[in-house]
């Protein structure tokens, strides 16, 4: 069976991490048709437009996406390109696996957890009013009227929302792959011992859903306890599933422990069959051009793709061979040194031949 997938090339060093990604992938022995598009800086460049309907038309035909970095925003006023994808396409979960590797330095030692982020609902809704303008007067006005609490007048206002649809979904996500992925418990995070109602709503929901799973642990912990329980004792959780903004702050102190973004893979994932595989890290244009930084991450990401679509002994088979690379430590990039200035790094495509010798052993 061929797999048509939609490949989005990225800017800045995304075009050099997605080829040797691509090449990583093709060695695995499955069979892809790339569909190759541009969305964000180098759509806007060439089309006058950062999101062209046929690359997006793409996406939603393929129904799978392989997206390198792409610059979060374009210049004042225009939308986060990412937060623009997961909104067009409905892309409700954020999926952060976070491992160790061996050969990664990683400041905790063995670390296997998997982030689950609700991706559309909560402060990252939007919506937001500004100082001086007539919105934020009348929004002022009623929120005073309805809560018989003052809001200073030099105070901006963001609203956050968290529904019980979007909470029993991104829940239901969360046990689902647990259950797929025979992982053994769930968490919820929530500060609901302040915000009564809406992260009490999270967990409500968060505890019906889990009655409906038996064979899956559930419990639930306060976010800010569960950033010194990660720290401290990361090894007693597994899954966690968490509201938007906590979600953004805890997949990142997880891809820490587990060595940083650059071995960081993320998927995002939609009720409507679309899912998203791509790198956390930015697209460090700096580096452009250069044959230097790391693919890793974003092969992980292939990783997760490939499973997605049904190749899971071939995503395993990836997997192995990136892990078996990066243990041996020589053919690795600079930052997967001990010292970063080790003249034995390789590049970017390098690394990838490494990859792919070890899958051909």
């Amino acid at each position: 069976m061929t797999h048509r997938i939609t490949l989005i090339p990225g800017d800045g060093t995304g075009p050099e991490i997605v080829e040797a990604t691509r090449r990583a992938i093709e060695a695995t022995g499955v069979a892809i048709e790339w569909d190759v598009h541009d969305i964000g800086l180098p759509a806007l460049q060439k089309l006058g437009d950062p999101f062209p309907k046929s690359a997006l038309d793409s996406v939603r035909r393929n129904k799978v996406g392989l997206k390198g970095p792409l610059t979060t925003e374009l210049g004042t006023g225009m939308r986060s390109v990412n937060v623009a994808l997961r909104k067009e396409f409905d892309l409700y979960a954020n999926l952060r696996p976070a491992k160790t590797y061996e050969g990664v330095q990683a400041p905790m030692g063995k670390i296997d957890l998997v982030v689950v982020r609700e991706n559309i609902e909560d402060l990252y809704a939007g919506i937001e009013f500004d100082i001086g303008t007539p919105e934020l007067a009348e929004v002022r006005a009623v929120i005073e009227k309805a809560s018989k609490q003052k809001i200073r007048t030099d105070a901006a206002i963001a609203i956050k929302y968290i529904s019980e649809f979007g909470s029993r979904r991104i829940v239901k996500f969360a046990f689902e792959y647990a259950r797929t992925n025979k992982r053994r418990k769930v968490t919820a995070v929530h500060k609901s011992n302040i915000m009564k109602f809406a992260d009490g709503l999270f967990l409500r929901v968060a505890r019906e859903v889990a009655t409906e799973y038996p064979d899956i642990e559930f419990d639930d912990r306060i976010v800010d306890n569960m950033c010194m329980q990660l720290v401290q004792k990361p090894d007693l959780y597994d899954v966690l599933v968490l509201p938007n903004l906590y979600g953004d702050i805890v997949s990142d102190l997880v891809a820490g422990l587990a060595g940083g973004l650059g071995v960081a893979p993320g998927a995002n994932i939609g009720e409507n069959g679309v899912a998203v595989f791509e790198a956390i890290h930015g697209s460090a244009p700096k580096y452009a051009g250069q044959n230097k930084v790391n693919p890793m991450a974003l092969m992980l990401a292939g990783v997760l793709m490939l499973r997605h679509i049904g190749e899971r002994d071939a995503g395993d088979k990836l997997e192995r061979a990136i892990a078996s690379v990066v243990k041996e430590g020589k053919e690795v990039t600079y930052d997967l040194k001990r010292d970063r200035d080790d003249p034995t790094a390789v590049g970017t495509k390098e690394f990838a031949d490494a990859v792919i010798r070890r899958m051909k052993r």
